[in-house]
């Protein structure tokens, strides 16, 4: 419904029109400097998307100049990241130097980046869709934080998703619109800049109204801007419903090509198409060349007042789907090319741009260049006075505190798996402040991951009340699940990528709401392959979570290879901004997720991910706890050595029992054979590389911690390395001192079965560890 236009509102509304085209200028000049003039060191196109730019500069002119509150957060299209760069350049925020340094070492980056961009960002983007998705997860974040009284209800601000239409393609979208829909979620805007062009090709015309059943299905209003202010003008002469019935029935690939062309073409095609139907001819004759083409793109994504219009119509809790038609490269010479995706002008048009635009050579880079001093001095004003300008910085909320030792489960013989429940158990039953900060959530793994006693305890979170059903019927059941506003868990669907982007919102609730939590999140361990761009997006944007892979490896065994995890070692120790530990022992799992607790909270931290396992092994009796200093480091003896001792067993996690095994068998053959538990090969080995890499710095040399633990074995000796997952995580230990390794582990799926056969087949069993050993030896 339009708006009564005051003088106010026309001003406000010229004057953002006057900025849309600034941020077209700057974002295609930033673009064109990293291409056409900053020297090149390696002959590599540089790259940028000036017609992505394009299509949304009015778009991000209306949201961050009109409907922006100090309290929204907003994801930019990935490919959009100049105009972001370019707005925050107008309000002061940006430097020069760091837009001409654009995709270059240190200079603003290609995609908006919360960690490596100096400007704010809300959200980082690059991988398309989890950009849009992590909106409605914050979302659901906050009303999770105003719900437990850590927000007021009047600070809820809107999560704006600013949006590619290709991104609606991404089946994350889908996924993250059903588990938003049974979780109810609120204050979300995805404004879509629906210019129909993707990388390949345009977007499939049947398209055209499927999205509007798929979201209203899901509970979202749908407002759609189809036509600019020009074009209602248009419809409403005679002959103006024949061009509009036209309009609505272009197909895309059509409209691309004919604003391409030009105004000359649509004169051509419109007479040809309707050109006699009644008042067409005479409609289109009061448009000369140029202005045809200005009306048939006048679409409602470049129009500023229909724009603004939509978003106040837009001025409540329920989340909101805006389909924004728009040209791809609106406003620039290659407007509707089909390849002006990853393409760019080149000095010839962008010299047509500049003299278009006004700009005089030299003033390229001049904030308001081209404009007249009176309304450069206006729009510098206006900005300056704009929400986003005083939008309060991002503020690190207090740190959680941390027991000193957390109560190691008791038991002569437990799983990693279920300590890790016990541990969260007794903080759940305790009066600490760091168990009301704990948020638990599992794809639809609750129970089998060992989270069921926390969740008994503390309850699932919704915003309404929703009764155990089961319970009220007095039927038994371990899960005693009420669902209530003050709940800790929070359950998802049988969707991975949903689950890291419900983490990475959580871990993100310190910087973007001011009160920090602590989630703890469990997934089958070989399914967090599933939802690993989502994980390394949350690890991207230095979001901080615990993350538990269990069941894991072939231990798991009658489940069967589709359950058993092989890689996911090696994704622990190559994912930056996450720290891998696989624990063998209860009071490993113990000592881990203490430190844990507090490692996400500090600010060289990280996420922590441990991978666990449901077999039941043998406690080992401890003398103290001299070894938790080095099991943090990465590793301890669990077997000390002998003093020049000629071999040792490396080994991790779950296999314990087997290498103990070994090792009673070896020990009289091999005088002083030790027995090596590496907690982290993750935090082992980037010591290790760390060490390395320190002799090309100014660093001193240190001895790194694995150097340290094998320095105490002969220099030639031998190593037999043992995992459940991928050998590769611990055989290139031979490389630290150059010792000899026999490696063993797993590096194909397995099969169902029982341990011992298991283990037997793939070479994990304590004959196999004898044999390796053997092995070693006759190749010496």
């Amino acid at each position: 419904m339009a708006t009564v236009l005051t003088d106010h509102r026309k001003e406000k509304i010229a004057t953002i029109e006057t900025l849309d085209a600034r941020l077209r200028w700057l974002s295609s000049w930033i673009v064109h400097n990293a291409n056409h003039l900053r020297e090149k060191r390696d002959g590599l196109k540089v790259g940028g998307h000036q017609a992505s730019c394009a299509s949304m500069t009015a778009i991000m002119a209306a949201v961050y100049f009109h409907a922006l509150r100090p309290q929204d957060k907003v994801s930019v299209k990935p490919h959009a990241g100049p105009v972001l760069q370019a707005i925050h350049y107008l309000l002061g925020h940006q430097s020069l130097e760091q837009l001409q340094q654009f995709r270059a070492l240190g200079g603003a980056q290609s995609y908006p980046s919360r960690t490596k961009d100096k400007i704010p960002v809300d959200f980082s983007t690059g991988s398309v869709g989890l950009g849009v998705a992590i909106t409605a997860f914050s979302s659901l974040v906050q009303d999770y934080l105003v719900a437990h009284g850590s927000l007021d209800e009047a600070d809820a601000g809107r999560m704006i998703s600013l949006m590619g239409d290709a991104e609606l393609d991404e089946g994350n979208i889908y996924e993250c619109l059903i588990e938003a829909y049974k979780h109810d979620i609120r204050n979300c805007w995805w404004v879509v800049d629906y210019n129909r062009q993707s990388l390949d090709s345009t977007t499939a015309d049947r398209m055209f109204r499927r999205f509007d059943d798929i979201f209203e299905t899901c509970g979202w209003r749908v407002v759609t801007l189809k036509n600019g202010k020009l074009q209602r003008a248009a419809f409403s002469r005679p002959g103006g419903k024949s061009l509009e019935d036209w309009i609505e029935n272009c197909p895309n690939a059509d409209f691309a090509v004919l604003t391409y062309k030009g105004g000359a073409a649509w004169r051509e095609r419109l007479i040809a198409d309707i050109g006699g139907k009644p008042h067409v001819a005479k409609l289109l004759d009061s448009f000369d060349d140029d202005g045809l083409a200005a009306l048939m793109t006048n679409l409602g994504g470049h129009c500023i007042e229909s724009l603004m219009d939509a978003f106040d119509s837009a001025d409540d809790e329920r989340p909101t789907l805006f389909i924004a038609y728009t040209v791809k490269g609106y406003g620039l010479p290659l407007a509707g090319h089909k390849d002006n995706h990853s393409g760019m002008m080149n000095p010839a048009q962008i010299e047509q741009l500049r003299v278009s635009m006004g700009v005089e050579v030299g003033q390229e880079w001049e904030p308001f260049a081209g404009l007249g001093g009176n309304i450069a001095a206006r729009l510098k004003d206006f900005v300056g006075q704009s929400v986003l300008a005083h939008k309060p910085q991002e503020t690190d909320a207090p740190v959680i505190a941390v027991p000193e030792r957390l109560p190691v489960p008791s038991g002569d013989v437990q799983s990693t798996q279920a300590a890790f429940g016990n541990v969260l158990l007794d903080l759940a039953k305790s009066s600490e402040t760091l168990a009301d900060r704990i948020v638990t959530t599992a794809p639809d793994v609750t129970q089998t991951t060992n989270l069921g006693g926390f969740v008994n305890q503390r309850g699932l979170f919704r915003r309404s009340d929703v009764a155990d059903i089961f319970r009220d019927a007095k039927i038994p059941s371990a899960q005693k699940w009420a669902a209530h506003a003050a709940g800790q868990h929070i359950e998802l669907g049988i969707a991975e990528n949903n689950f890291f982007l419900l983490l990475t919102s959580l871990g993100l609730a310190a910087p973007h709401f001011g009160t920090r939590l602590i989630p703890v999140g469990t997934v089958y361990d070989p399914f967090i392959a599933r939802g690993l761009d989502a994980l390394n997006y949350g690890c991207y944007s230095d979001a901080r979570f615990l993350l538990v892979g269990t069941p894991s490896g072939l231990t798991l065994g009658p489940e069967g290879g589709a359950h058993q995890s092989i890689n996911t070692p090696l994704i622990g120790m190559g994912q930056p901004g996450l720290a891998y530990y696989e624990p063998a022992y209860a009071d490993e799992v113990a000592l881990f997720m203490r430190w844990a607790f507090e490692h996400m909270q500090k600010p060289d931290g990280s996420s922590v991910y441990l991978r666990l396992s449901t077999r039941q092994v043998p406690q080992v009796q401890r003398a103290g706890t001299e070894w938790e200093t080095d099991a943090l480091k990465g590793g301890y003896w669990l077997k000390q050595p002998a003093p020049g001792a000629e071999a040792a067993i490396v080994f991790t996690g779950a296999i314990a029992p087997e290498v103990l095994a070994a090792f009673e068998q070896l020990a009289d053959d091999i005088p002083g054979l030790g027995v090596l538990n590496v907690t982290s090969p993750d935090v082992l080995h980037r010591d290790w590389s760390a060490s390395k890499a320190a002799r090309w710095t100014d660093k001193p040399m240190q001895m790194c911690h694995a150097e340290d633990l094998l320095s105490v074995l002969a220099p030639d000796a031998g190593l037999v390395t043992v995992i459940d997952g991928s050998p590769g995580a611990l055989s290139w230990l031979g490389g630290v001192t150059g010792m000899r390794v026999s490696p063993l582990g797993t590096d194909r799926f397995g099969q169902t079965g029982n341990l011992i056969d298991l283990y037997d087949t793939y070479r994990l069993d304590a004959a196999a560890i004898i044999d390796a050993m053997a092995e070693l030896f006759l190749k010496r």
